[in-house]
């Protein structure tokens, strides 16, 4: 994630902080102050430092949990609305998809109930730490996590509420209209919840980018749903560009830009000097080389070269996921023997879907666009 930089690395997911979530300390110490001075800042953003601490042993929850079923996650970020685990898939299993999403709001128990019986041996401890802001430090976290249990659980997809629910649904009716009826209940809950926000007495920004966040996490994920649907159990030879140009190694960037501008082609896979494929040189890359080393530059100079290959008789749907996870346009499909047989573009893949929608679509109705495959 733009903005972030990694913190930790644990169990091989690394651990990053946004640099908002920094601005969100700044403020909170400020505000602090204002109410106790220097120790209630102090106290303050140690406070909300333990309360993201929680959330992230939430994430970590999911993290575990997703781990059983061979899925990984590449990485974890602090945000200042929550955490955002980037798991490489969700289970599709209602079963599997239950556990993961209900793992979470379970850590925020735990820590619920380990607090309160701390405070239930300890009680002298409930009144240490306290604050003018919200109290008793521990007490105060106890109900913090509590209240994040209620606030998760809320069926607002794509939240884990959500996706418990459409998890449940999915038990009845297909994956993809199950997806659809769990973001069309969380869209409604995030314009109820952010009308309320912003129409009360004391508007709450943070509620609002919520609700936000909400809405539109539930139209992306109900659209990337229905792509996977479109696509099927397709493999990347039936997405695949076979009618390409490839470039040498020796290729100059005046060479490639010749050969953007009288065709359509944007990504052009370089060849190395064994055969192999070197790298792709795409357009973003191309036009940055020119500007900073001329036409003569060579094209091997700036093209990408820690872009995956992919083979032909790999599902289409673990293209998309390879293309999103490299942040990348095209991707090479190499044959087992590793010789260039095609190109997988988004674009490409993009024109697949509104084809098959088109086929899939009966006469009369009019066919409703989806968005092309996200980055």
């Amino acid at each position: 994630m733009k903005w972030s930089f990694k913190v930790a690395r644990i169990a091989g997911t690394e651990v990053r902080i946004h640099v908002t979530f920094l601005l969100l300390l700044a403020y909170f110490a400020w505000a602090f102050s204002k109410v106790g001075g220097t120790e209630e800042a102090v106290c303050g953003v140690l406070f909300i430092c333990a309360l993201f601490f929680c959330v992230l042993l939430h994430e970590f929850g999911h993290i575990t949990a997703a781990r059983r079923y061979g899925i990984k996650t590449p990485d974890v970020t602090l945000l200042p609305i929550g955490g955002v685990a980037r798991l490489e898939r969700m289970p599709k299993n209602p079963l599997q998809e239950f556990v993961v999403a209900i793992a979470g709001p379970l850590v925020n128990v735990a820590i619920a109930a380990i607090l309160y019986l701390v405070l239930w041996e300890f009680p002298a401890l409930g009144l240490r730490f306290e604050l003018k802001s919200f109290g008793n430090f521990l007490p105060a976290l106890m109900k913090i996590n509590i209240m994040l249990v209620l606030f998760n659980m809320l069926p607002a997809f794509p939240m884990d509420g959500g996706r418990v629910l459409r998890a449940i649904l999915a038990t009845g009716m297909t994956y993809a209209k199950a997806t659809r009826v769990a973001a069309k209940v969380g869209q409604t809950i995030a314009l109820v919840g952010g009308l309320y926000a912003f129409l009360s007495p004391h508007v709450s920004p943070l509620l609002i980018l919520i609700a936000i966040f909400v809405y539109f996490g539930a139209e992306g994920e109900a659209e990337q749903v229905e792509i996977e649907e479109a696509i099927g159990d397709l493999e990347v030879s039936k997405g695949m560009v076979t009618s390409f140009q490839s470039l040498p190694a020796t290729a100059t960037l005046g060479d490639a830009a010749e050969a953007l501008l009288t065709g359509a082609q944007q990504d052009f896979p370089v060849i190395g000097e064994s055969g192999g494929v070197a790298g792709i040189l795409g357009r973003a890359e191309l036009v940055r080389g020119l500007a900073e080393g001329g036409r003569d530059r060579l094209a091997a100079d700036s093209m990408r070269t820690d872009l995956p290959s992919i083979k032909p008789d790999s599902l289409l749907e673990d293209g998309l996921h390879a293309l999103r996870d490299a942040k990348a346009q095209a991707l090479a499909v190499v044959d087992s023997e590793g010789k260039l047989v095609g190109i997988l573009t988004r674009e490409n893949v993009g024109e697949l879907i509104m084809v098959r929608q088109a086929l899939a679509t009966p006469q009369g109705q009019a066919l409703r666009p989806l968005a092309a495959p996200a980055s």
